[in-house]
């Protein structure tokens, strides 16, 4: 607000680079989709066909376009998830399915770094899941490429190399909720905002990194990621 005074000084609004332009996307609210490709669901020991989607947040600041991960402490294992990025440019309350993909501006690659053995402790305790997927550059990411550039990616290859072997792949079509029922359904749980990211879900595969590693993550129409673990 025009005049307000505050009593520390306030952090820059978190934002993306968007592909192309010297534009920047300004970032609301990070969601994630957990468990959003049927493997991966089985591979981290649920059934996909009984439950719903689900939701966890990143926080704003955690999205990281530096090309580094710094491995966080706290933690001994911390596993790379690939996933398509859904950033929106409107929002709202119960949108419709047919309707949800007119409030998507683009997409783009990231990374949801998990701490792992947190997680599972957070998981074995019935606490929430913060500590293990909200911490410090968890989310590296690649600039935003916008929809009226490349269309809406509903298939297509997913995958993420690890010092050059594959180790996670995929394709867009197995996502169990597609981007236009993942908006639909979070917007009857949140009043979703222009600015609101959504990190779709990964494919299976996933596991630790270490220092020195360099991932290579890949969306088919989107772009290519590049971090190294520092």
């Amino acid at each position: 607000m025009h005049g307000t005074t505050y009593v520390i000084e306030p952090q820059a609004i978190p934002s993306l680079p968007v592909a192309g332009t010297d534009k920047r996307f300004p970032v609301h609210r990070v969601y994630c989709v957990g468990r959003n490709y049927a493997a991966h669901a089985v591979e981290m020991g649920h059934d996909p066909n009984k439950e719903p989607p689900f939701f966890f947040q990143k926080n704003p600041d955690n999205l990281d376009t530096s090309g580094e991960f710094p491995y966080p402490p706290a933690s001994n294992d911390v596993h790379h998830e690939i996933e398509m990025v859904v950033a929106l440019k409107s929002g709202g309350t119960d949108i419709p399915v047919e309707k949800a993909l007119d409030c998507v501006f683009g997409y783009g690659v990231a990374l949801d770094m998990t701490r792992r053995d947190l997680q599972g402790k957070a998981k074995d305790m019935g606490r929430p899941w913060e500590v293990g997927k909200a911490f410090e550059a968890s989310g590296p990411c690649t600039p935003l490429v916008p929809a009226s550039t490349i269309g809406h990616r509903d298939k297509g290859a997913i995958w993420l190399d690890v010092n050059g072997q594959r180790k996670q792949t995929g394709d867009l079509n197995q996502m169990i909720w597609k981007v236009p029922e993942m908006i639909s359904y979070l917007s009857g749980l949140f009043t979703l905002m222009p600015g609101d990211i959504i990190l779709s879900g990964t494919p299976a595969g996933v596991g630790a990194v270490i220092r020195g590693d360099v991932l290579r993550g890949h969306v088919e129409g989107v772009g290519d990621l590049e971090v190294r673990v520092v």
